[in-house]
């Protein structure tokens, strides 16, 4: 016998632009939530890889096996009921489509913030290297969460643990303590 009251273990998508904190959040979440945690750039296959490691920037014809990769697995782990975070940029609406059309249980994390938030959140990270001509071509690409998509908007100017809080609460409907 099932217990009915235990919710299914999620499938989530945390997106933003880069240093939004996806991964940090990611993985947090995934943690606060009991299922696994993953980077959807683990999920390129090796021409992507290869095509961003010559320099070559990726296209939507690139993109497009990624992303339905990115949906499959979501949809693997919620088939098998482990659940499942992913850290994956999903700046466009149409990439967020490609991922529901193969999970459509999926709800995204909208990790996001002003300019001058994130411009002050790349410069303080070590190990990259973010020039602000990238920021600004993210949040020119960026198409925000539509009513009719299935996810929440959580605001990062604000200590981590706080974001954290906000999205596990709203994506649970429970407040913690």
């Amino acid at each position: 016998m099932t217990d009915s009251s235990q919710p299914e273990a999620p499938v989530v998508v945390v997106m933003g632009v880069s240093g939004a904190g996806k991964s940090t959040i990611g993985a947090l979440l995934a943690r606060d939530l009991g299922v696994p945690f993953t980077d959807a750039d683990d999920l390129h296959p090796l021409a992507n890889i290869e095509k961003m490691a010559s320099g070559v920037p990726l296209d939507d014809d690139d993109r497009r096996p990624w992303l339905e990769t990115v949906g499959a697995t979501l949809a693997e782990a919620g088939r098998t009921g482990a659940g499942l975070v992913v850290a994956c940029s999903a700046l466009r609406r149409v990439y967020r489509d490609i991922i529901l059309a193969k999970a459509p249980e999926t709800r995204f994390v909208h990790l996001h913030g002003t300019r001058d938030v994130l411009a002050a959140r790349t410069e303080g990270r070590t190990g990259h290297f973010m020039p602000t001509s990238l920021l600004d071509s993210q949040l020119a690409t960026l198409e925000a969460l539509d009513s009719d998509e299935p996810g929440i908007v959580v605001d990062i100017d604000r200590p981590v643990a706080e974001i954290l809080d906000d999205a596990v609460s709203r994506l649970t409907g429970r407040r913690s303590a």
